[in-house]
Order: C-alpha cells, then sequence, then structure tokens
C-alpha cells in the first residue's frame, strides 16, 4: 500500500502517481509492502537530515528504508519546496521533477544508491526509464 500524507504544508500534489509507483517496485522483481510518503516544507526536511543523518544541509528527499527481503517498505519524505526551487534551477516542469524523485525514492527501497560517481549515473538511468514509461501509459 502506498499512501501520502503531508506535514507542515497547506498545498497538496497529484497522487495518481500510485498505479506508475507500484508497476517501478514490481518491474524490479520486488513486491509492494507499506510505503509512506511525506510532503513537506525545507524546515521540515532539514530538521530530519540533521536529527537522523546528522548532515546540515537542504534535501529534496529522505528515504528510510524498512525492506524485508524481496517487499518494499519505507517512509520517503520530500520537501516540496526543494522540488519546485530544483525545478527552477534545472528548466525542468515542477510534475517532472516532483515524478523523478518520487520514483528515485522507490528505487533506493530497490537497492539502488547513488553515493558513487557511477551509482548516480544508474540512478539517473533508472529514473529516465520509469519516467519515460509513465509518458508512455500516459501521453
Amino acid at each position: 500500500m502506498i499512501q501520502f500524507f503531508y506535514e507542515n504544508l497547506e498545498e497538496s500534489v497529484n497522487t495518481d502517481y500510485q498505479k506508475w509507483l507500484e508497476d517501478i517496485i514490481l518491474s524490479e522483481g520486488k513486491k509492494l509492502g507499506e510505503i509512506n510518503y511525506i510532503f513537506c516544507d525545507d524546515e521540515y526536511l532539514l530538521k530530519i537530515n540533521q536529527d537522523y543523518l546528522q548532515h546540515d544541509y537542504y534535501t529534496d528527499i529522505i528515504t528510510f528504508d524498512y525492506v524485508k527481503g524481496k517487499t518494499i517498505s519505507g517512509e520517503i519524505f520530500v520537501s516540496l519546496q526543494r522540488i519546485s526551487d530544483n525545478a527552477y534551477a534545472l528548466s525542468r516542469d515542477y510534475e517532472e521533477e516532483l515524478k523523478r524523485v518520487l520514483a528515485h525514492g522507490i528505487l533506493h527501497l530497490a537497492g539502488y544508491k547513488d553515493k558513487t560517481e557511477e551509482e548516480e549515473k544508474e540512478m539517473r538511468r533508472m529514473e529516465d526509464l520509469y519516467l519515460a514509461k509513465f509518458k508512455e501509459l500516459n501521453p
């Protein structure tokens, strides 16, 4: 089950991506457990970054992995402010950047990393693959 929650926000986002996110999980040979997306603002996510990861910087996503075997479960915190800023800075559409980040969280839970340059390249390749699949299914 994929659920969407909001912290420190008055806005909401399009959550019609549930089927697509489930398809990513199945395409990766995994099973869906419980995934909670928590949409928040920069300050909320910065506090999580500081308290749990000892990082003192803004980020667009933090994923807490509760995967057991092939069953994908976790909490994915997403800063909508950061996505908006990143979309603007990268000259990307906001919805496109949002989908990229949502897929990024699932890919982390599926076992993809992005700490090294090589891992980051593979993560981007997989994000692009699943974004293209979304476009195919939703012309």
